[in-house]
């Protein structure tokens, strides 16, 4: 059987598909598995050893382009992919794109959820579908279209595949470490940047050894940079210093993640270390961090501290988003405390 899985989204919505991508492998061990996500995204797939072929959609590349070539662009990444002749897709997101490669192949079961766009609801896409996003973890919503195959998920784990030279690029940090991971993508994820420096100086105080890490971006480099000339003790600072894989490898060594709401989080999770993250405006319930030794997801819409195995989400009540100077912030962000989090710390070490 040849399977194709449709995901036009961040990397760590991708990297919660994997349960999804290894449960289709178990239960169809003879298929071979396709992806389509976003190239920004590759990473976190790549050598995951139950993927047959990721097919890239380069976004920075397509706006760089006249009409005229992004059409062709567009015509020719279809094509590339409907060539192949699946027999299965299964597209996990509701964008015009993946529903009309879902259309355009000649698959004889497609699985999706009904698009917004009403000409392409009128063709009517998909053999089965989803009329919207279910109020449940992003991982069993994912494992939910499984249903349409009259199968139950034989496991429910994430996983990410790193290599031994992505572990070699860190071996020099012994385990019995502590990361830290301050920032996000979106600006009101952040947590006050006095508040971070006050959870270091609170770690290297009681004798803990603290690694910050960060994505090479300009601006989250900057907030690094301030948290950590702020802070009175110094953590050794591997922010935009390492890839993604090589950012697991190192999770995999730590005793303890604390950050936000990002995929490195997701990645924190996934090497089944202990996390603590902060989350605003993000529902607990469909992207707290997965329990992969339970299993299961144990978040509830509650929207305070809730704990799920190892794993512990801090959060206030408040959906509002307020402006500091101009600054995108979380009001639920903001009655976080050092004290909050701390207290969560010192259950962990």
């Amino acid at each position: 059987m040849k399977i194709l899985l449709i995901k036009f989204r961040n990397i760590g919505d991708v990297l919660l598909m994997t349960p999804l991508i290894k449960n289709l492998k178990l239960i169809f061990p003879n298929s071979t598995i396709d992806i389509v996500i976003n190239k920004e995204s590759e990473t976190i797939l790549k050598n995951n050893v139950n993927i047959n072929k990721l097919f890239l959609y380069d976004r920075s590349l397509i706006k760089k382009q006249n009409l005229l070539n992004k059409i062709k662009f567009e015509i020719e990444f279809a094509r590339n992919i409907i060539r192949n002749r699946y027999d299965l897709i299964i597209n996990l997101t509701e964008g015009d794109r993946g529903t009309i490669i879902s259309l355009l192949t000649k698959a004889k079961k497609k699985f999706g959820y009904l698009p917004k766009n009403k000409l392409l609801k009128a063709l009517s896409p998909y053999n089965r579908y989803k009329t919207h996003f279910e109020q449940i973890h992003a991982v069993e919503r994912d494992l939910s279209f499984l249903e349409f195959l009259d199968k139950k998920p034989i496991e429910k784990r994430i996983e990410i595949y790193f290599s031994k030279q992505d572990l070699e690029k860190t071996k020099k940090f012994k385990k019995n470490f502590i990361v830290l991971h301050p920032v996000a993508k979106w600006q009101y994820k952040f947590w006050e940047i006095d508040r971070f420096a006050k959870i270091i100086d609170y770690l290297i105080e009681n004798n803990q050894k603290v690694i910050i890490t960060g994505s090479p971006n300009p601006k989250e480099l900057a907030i690094i940079d301030e948290i950590i000339s702020i802070a009175k003790h110094k953590p050794v600072n591997l922010a935009g210093q390492l890839t993604l894989k090589e950012t697991a490898a190192l999770y995999s060594k730590a005793k303890l993640f604390i950050g936000l709401d990002t995929a490195p989080m997701h990645m924190a999770a996934a090497v089944d270390i202990p996390v603590i993250t902060l989350f605003g405006l993000s529902d607990p319930v469909v992207w707290g961090p997965w329990e992969n030794s339970l299993q299961t997801s144990c978040y509830k819409d509650i929207r305070k501290t809730q704990y799920c195995g190892k794993h512990v989400v801090i959060q206030y009540e408040s959906n509002k988003i307020i402006y500091q100077k101009g600054i995108k912030k979380s009001e639920a962000m903001l009655k976080i405390t050092p004290e909050d989090v701390i207290k969560e710390i010192k259950k962990k070490i």
